[in-house]
């Protein structure tokens, strides 16, 4: 073989791996952003449920309906319990606009059971719908049995990719948190 038939194989080749990375680059690109998308939106969820956890804790052991300042004031107000799940979800979206919080209070678990209503969302069609769905009431008294649902609009990064999940008209899709328990036996 020659020179000149070494130099023409070689560009040859140089050009079927042009080829074959144009062929591969894309799907990698797609796959990656995927895996990245779905991590993001379990990490969001995952910020969600621990939020939910943490103010659900603090109606269970007594600290939402006894705290007080030195003015006598409840500390966990309706405001500031809202408040408390959204330090934790503020990092991914203006609470305002994307957080709902709904706490129930029920006479027996049988109660609870007949109650299958939906979560409430925050919805830019319907602007009466608050952020927060209850009051200082609802945080019950010992022994009692609470459900706190927490709803926060998630914003896909790239709604094409990823995981294809239900969105709303708006593009949003609901993350649900829910902690349902009997209060401690923590005084009055």
């Amino acid at each position: 073989m020659g020179r000149k038939t070494l130099g023409v194989m070689r560009k040859r080749q140089r050009g079927s791996a042009a080829v074959e990375f144009a062929l591969v680059a894309p799907i990698f690109i797609i796959l990656l952003f995927s895996i990245l998308e779905a991590g993001w939106f379990y990490f969001v969820n995952s910020a969600v449920e621990q939020a939910n956890a943490t103010a659900a804790r603090l109606i269970r052991t007594g600290q939402a309906q006894n705290s007080t300042d030195a003015d006598g004031n409840p500390i966990f107000s309706k405001d500031a319990f809202f408040g408390e799940i959204c330090r934790v979800v503020s990092n991914f979206g203006d609470c305002n606009e994307t957080l709902t919080v709904d706490v129930s209070r029920f006479a027996s678990f049988d109660a609870l059971a007949a109650d299958i209503s939906d979560p409430v969302c925050r919805n830019e069609d319907d602007p009466t719908i608050q952020g927060a769905q209850y009051s200082e009431t609802d945080y019950g008294a010992q022994n009692e049995i609470v459900r706190v649902r927490v709803c926060f609009l998630y914003k896909p990064v790239n709604p094409a990719l990823g995981m294809r999940m239900k969105t709303n008209d708006h593009g949003f899709s609901e993350i649900v948190a829910l902690s349902i328990f009997r209060n401690e036996p923590f005084g009055s």
